[in-house]
């Protein structure tokens, strides 16, 4: 990707390591930023972030969600979801309902919508992936897998 065509405020610059493990950290973020901008550009224009498709992301994969649960998996405190999940439940990408016998909980769905824009989102991430482990090889898809598990178990 050349600097004309990367997004302003993220310019690749050579980095000098001040640790052996500093190369593999840079890739980390500039991988991520990479495997992201697409996405991140798509809900951008949508008046979107991140942390709107994380939220989006994770209530996709799980059946009836508690606010709890989705804050507990993403790691984050009610005060710092709550703008992102108001803006989800107004623009009508996500819906809160209290659950059926046991009142004190609110489950989380995500509207036609909202799953529209997850699944959006998401494919392009997975393009970037599916991309580069074409490009890489199985092998190094099955190395990049075991080394990203080993890390995810830190969360």
């Amino acid at each position: 990707m050349s600097a004309e065509t990367r997004p302003a405020g993220l310019r690749k610059i050579e980095l000098r390591p001040l640790e052996p493990l500093d190369g593999a950290l840079e890739l980390m973020f500039y991988g991520w930023r990479g495997m992201t901008r697409e996405a991140d550009d798509y809900l951008a224009g949508l008046g979107l972030s991140r942390v709107h498709h994380r939220i989006l992301f994770v209530v996709a994969r799980r059946d009836g969600l508690t606010v709890g649960e989705l804050l507990g998996a993403l790691g984050l405190s009610k005060q710092a979801v709550h703008r992102p999940m108001r803006q989800l439940l107004e623009g009508n990408y996500l819906r809160s309902e209290r659950e059926a016998g046991r009142r004190r909980f609110k489950v989380l769905t995500l509207t036609g919508c909202g799953s529209e824009v997850e699944r959006e989102a998401s494919n392009r991430e997975r393009r970037v992936m599916a991309d580069a482990f074409e490009e890489a090889g199985p092998a190094a898809r099955e190395a990049w897998l075991a080394v990203m598990a080993a890390v995810s178990r830190r969360a």
